[in-house]
């Protein structure tokens, strides 16, 4: 019997708890086994592993082995896991031997990334939560090459926070790598992975949040003043017009009105986006949100919910602003969904395996038009 552990995070909401993916391999009839509550995309993760290990020219090992995600009680869901598998296997199996020179200790290291049939590392989402975790804890991170921009984004606030090029250079470690291969002539040593370094600190602007400026509008006194005074305040706004008015053509300028960004707001929009089903957008980092629902919309949609429990619109706008044309054509019970997330300032998701909160600090907008108007449509 033979047993190898690597280290991972899984995501739980804006939550990245540690997992310890051990691997045992034993005699006996071949069986391949993952307990631990993995879902349906881990357990399919056999056939991925397999086929990478075998590809990337390695012998898959015949006999029984079992992995288990440690802790027990954690739902572990997505691709991620495909990498510390594989390392595990390499690794019970001494195909793959960790230098013995390397300063950080196995359990300091994480590993992250789904795996192609040939060996191709692919990215993950939620990975800038992850790394956003795996540095507070002082861990060395390895990422997908295809993370590797969002990971910068990372570094490059970790630096501008702290702004200090002493505690720079003892930032976190975080690497990235596009094979199976890379990443194992890493881990013994033949060919070291670099490090990857923040953007300078001249590249990283935060912008105020919109490419729209309200001095684009012409007229609109009032309804400018009233836009001021709204993003001064904090207030949420409420406008009234017929239709082409200038209505969703004021509220789109509403970011503008508001302050850039502070570093910690921006990792913290990011970091909601990363675990969102959209994905974070690098080039958006900075930028204040602004999140336009269509009045179909579902109160889950709205609040945030579902079996994995994704952050809603009302989340994916936190420091932004939540715009709603056509305030009365959304469903009464959607609209009553937001009434304590904006009182409060955070959505709680309760579900029989976990509870996730979602930050919903936000600038709410919302349009309609006059009652003669809506009678003559």
């Amino acid at each position: 019997m033979s047993i190898a552990t690597v280290t991972c995070r899984a995501q739980l909401g804006l939550d990245a708890p540690v997992v310890q993916v051990e691997v045992s391999l034993d005699s006996g009839l071949p069986v391949f086994s993952i307990v631990g509550l993995p879902a349906t995309v881990v357990k399919e993760s056999k056939d991925r592993v397999r086929a990478a290990i075998v590809n990337s020219n390695f012998e898959f090992p015949a006999g029984r082995i079992t992995i288990n995600l440690s802790p027990a009680d954690i739902p572990k869901r997505g691709g991620r896991f495909d990498l510390p598998i594989a390392l595990g296997i390499l690794l019970a199996s001494g195909q793959v031997k960790i230098d013995p020179a390397c300063p950080v200790d196995a359990e300091h290291r994480e590993f992250y990334g789904e795996l192609g049939l040939n060996g191709e590392l692919r990215s993950v989402p939620g990975m800038l939560l992850a790394a956003a975790q795996a540095a507070r804890a002082g861990h060395e991170i390895l990422v997908p090459e295809a993370n590797a921009d969002e990971v910068r984004v990372l570094l490059a606030g970790l630096a501008n926070e702290v702004g200090e090029s002493t505690v720079r250079r003892a930032g976190p470690v975080m690497r990235a790598a596009n094979h199976l291969l890379a990443v194992c002539a890493h881990l013994d040593g033949s060919i070291p992975l670099p490090t990857l370094s923040p953007p300078l600190l001249h590249t990283v602007r935060l912008v105020s949040g919109a490419a729209l400026d309200l001095s684009d509008v012409r007229g609109q006194v009032q309804a400018k003043r009233a836009l001021t005074v709204a993003a001064a305040g904090g207030h949420s706004l409420l406008m009234k017009g017929p239709p082409g008015a200038g209505k969703s053509m004021l509220a789109m300028r509403l970011p503008g009105l508001l302050p850039p960004m502070t570093e910690a707001e921006s990792l913290d929009v990011a970091a909601i986006a990363s675990v969102s089903g959209a994905g974070f957008n690098v080039g958006s980092f900075g930028r204040r949100p602004v999140r336009t629902p269509h009045h179909t919309a579902s109160a889950v949609s709205l609040v945030g919910g579902g079996s994995i429990a994704r952050p809603g619109e009302i989340s994916l706008a936190h420091h932004g602003v939540l715009f709603l044309d056509e305030l009365l054509e959304y469903d009464r019970r959607a609209l009553e969904a937001l009434r304590e997330p904006l009182e409060s300032g955070v959505v709680s998701i309760a579900r029989a395996t976990h509870h996730t909160q979602y930050p919903s600090a936000i600038s709410a907008g919302c349009s309609d038009e006059p009652v003669s108007v809506r009678t003559i449509w």
